[in-house]
């Protein structure tokens, strides 16, 4: 009997935007019947505006209005620290995750299992949910969960829900690209992913792999019976029922404005583009308004922030905000200042040009800088020069760096300083970004302060 799979992943800041969460719930709503699962793979309780200011419990509207038969956790979904995370999955009945856990036992037993065996009409399904492994480095709020390697752990969970009946094996993954690991090395039948925010669908060895995108705008298809088929579908191109749409659209903007977030602070005359590319490339206006904020907040020399801290998201223009403007970068991070010498800050700007280190990420992917120039050669993999207010970097003279708590306590995404370098901290580094819109405004523009010549 065939079974079909909607899959959805990375809502984020979808969860502050009503229209398109509730184009969401509803499309997905639509498409479901007897013969269908609804699956979530992570990082759909945050982050976003709203997420921080219900530490991640606005996801529930959104729970409540799909009703999901699986969800797993997300790096994001740790966001306010592993114990929150339990009690946002004991709120619903559908969380699944097999390779966390604390002290040897399940995380948060009393609200999560390994594994789930559905029968979906008559056919029975196992589903098993992963995070990624490097879940406790890539967000330390979730320091005190360990998490394994999902190959291993798949294996020993499809091999015991076989045994328990189960025609077909389904994994909800955040584990980016360990997503293709997962489907050649394991004998499962579909991997439905997230993490990175790639739109992929493919079949590896029968096994289909996919994965949406982010901020609610598509979600996966996968119908597993004699032979496998995939599709990916935008959202606004597939039926919806308005009854789930209207109802879900009317409880988020309830929650923004009882939280003052449909405050409008500011209007973008000519629209700033917030696409994943401008979020994520060398230089963009969407980027270097937020490493302008930073700088303009802090009167450091220089701002830094890395190329997955931006959420993309649709363009900011009229009617911009106090939610768009957090969403931009929403976070609980401090924005701090850290002191180098001249020479580690050369260290600092060697980082500049890569992604996280670990996944994957496209070579186009690039930290964004406010108050010096950059040229970055990838074709030596060196950095061919870099300026200062317009001067040469002077090895012994001491320079500041405005950057968000988060490259401090990690070194996920840059290693060339830590907490002995903090020389002071200036708040929420999100609420930079919203006094910097309503006292100087939104008109960024492009300087060439980062400069690629040779990426081809």
């Amino acid at each position: 009997m065939a079974v079909r799979l909607l899959h959805y992943s990375d809502l984020e800041t979808a969860l502050d935007d009503p229209d398109q969460c509730g184009s969401l719930a509803g499309a997905l709503h639509a498409s479901r019947d007897d013969g269908t699962l609804v699956v979530g793979s992570g990082d759909n309780t945050a982050p976003s505006a709203l997420s921080l200011a219900t530490e991640g419990g606005c996801a529930h509207e959104f729970f409540d209005a799909v009703d999901p038969d699986c969800e797993t956790f997300g790096n994001h979904d740790f966001d306010f620290g592993a114990d929150r995370a339990g009690e946002l999955a004991a709120g619903t009945d559908h969380w699944l995750c097999a390779n966390a856990t604390v002290a040897g036992e399940q995380f948060a037993p009393e609200a999560t299992e390994p594994n789930r065996l559905v029968e979906v009409d008559g056919t029975l399904v196992g589903i098993i949910g992963v995070a990624h492994p490097e879940t406790d480095s890539i967000n330390p709020k979730a320091e005190a969960v360990e998490f394994s390697d999902p190959v291993r752990i798949i294996r020993e969970q499809a091999s015991s829900l076989r045994g328990a009946g189960a025609e077909y094996i389904v994994v909800a993954s955040h584990c980016g690209h360990g997503d293709e690991r997962i489907a050649r090395e394991t004998s499962v039948d579909a991997v439905l992913g997230g993490h990175v925010h790639d739109v992929h669908a493919e079949l590896i060895e029968g096994t289909a792999v996919v994965r949406p995108g982010r901020a609610g705008e598509r979600f996966s298809e996968v119908l597993l019976g004699d032979s496998t088929e995939i599709a990916i579908h935008e959202v606004d191109d597939q039926p919806v029922d308005e009854g789930v749409r209207d109802e879900l659209v009317d409880r988020v903007q309830a929650l923004l404005a009882e939280h003052g977030l449909d405050e409008v602070v500011a209007t973008a005359e000519d629209p700033i583009e917030r696409t994943e590319e401008t979020a994520t490339v060398a230089e963009s206006r969407v980027g270097n308004l937020v490493v302008d904020a930073m700088r303009w907040k802090t009167g450091a020399d220089v701002a830094l922030s890395p190329p997955g801290a931006i959420r993309s998201g649709p363009p900011l223009g009229d009617d911009v905000t106090v939610a768009d403007l957090i969403a931009l970068t929403p976070y609980d991070d401090q924005l701090a200042v850290v002191e180098l010498s001249g020479e580690r800050l050369r260290e600092a700007f060697v980082a500049v040009p890569f992604g996280y280190y670990n996944d994957g990420y496209p070579n186009r992917h690039c930290s964004h800088v406010s108050g010096a120039r950059i040229v970055w050669d990838d074709s030596s993999g060196e950095l061919r020069d870099a300026t200062v207010a317009g001067e040469p970097i002077d090895d012994d003279r001491r320079y500041t760096i405005a950057v968000a708590d988060y490259l401090v306590e990690t070194s996920h995404v840059n290693d060339a300083f830590d907490e002995a370098d903090v020389i002071g901290r200036y708040g929420l580094a999100r609420d930079a970004i919203v006094e910097y819109a309503r006292e100087v405004g939104l008109d960024p523009t492009l300087d060439g302060r980062i400069q690629r010549p040779s990426l081809a």
